[in-house]
């Protein structure tokens, strides 16, 4: 992955703001996985969450808790789709560790790190995701690859 990709992770505009609801997307090619999660944050922003707002009053008064609640229930549902509607895939980075590559295999320090969680369930693998949800948003943590990551195994290589 490039350095743009490794530094991409879903960032929202400051909360209570204007763009509370907006994920800020950089230059680099995650653009397209951003707006595909942008698309699940409206939806449940406006549709699922509930509040006594307007519609557009759902949009502009979004706090800091809500955009994580937003974030997790966006990419369990997008993870829970591409599984198939019966299983979802959460990969998540451990601590570092030391280890040898392969031959033919050069580390990156970021896969060999890689934990894959299995739920059968779309509301456990919400639950976990909104546990978690800084391992997808906090600075330095990879968010937009560990998505990645969790959307090519809930899928399956082969499909």
């Amino acid at each position: 992955f490039s350095c743009e990709w490794a530094a991409a992770h879903f960032r929202f505009h400051p909360p209570h703001s204007g763009l509370a609801y907006a994920l800020e997307a950089g230059k680099a090619g995650t653009r397209a996985i951003l707006a595909a999660v942008q698309a699940h944050v409206i939806t449940y922003l406006l549709f699922t969450r509930e509040t006594e707002c307007t519609h557009l009053e759902r949009l502009c008064q979004v706090g800091q808790w809500d955009q994580g609640q937003a974030l997790a229930t966006a990419l369990a549902e997008i993870l829970w789709a591409a599984g198939g509607g019966g299983r979802a895939i959460v990969c998540l980075i451990t601590a570092p560790i030391t280890m040898m590559p392969h031959e033919g295999y050069r580390a990156n320090s970021f896969t060999e790190r890689t934990w894959l969680f299995e739920f059968s369930e779309k509301a456990a693998a919400q639950g976990f995701i909104s546990d978690h949800i800084n391992c997808f948003k906090g600075e330095g943590s990879h968010g937009v690859i560990l998505f990645l990551y969790s959307l090519l195994f809930s899928r399956t290589l082969e499909r």
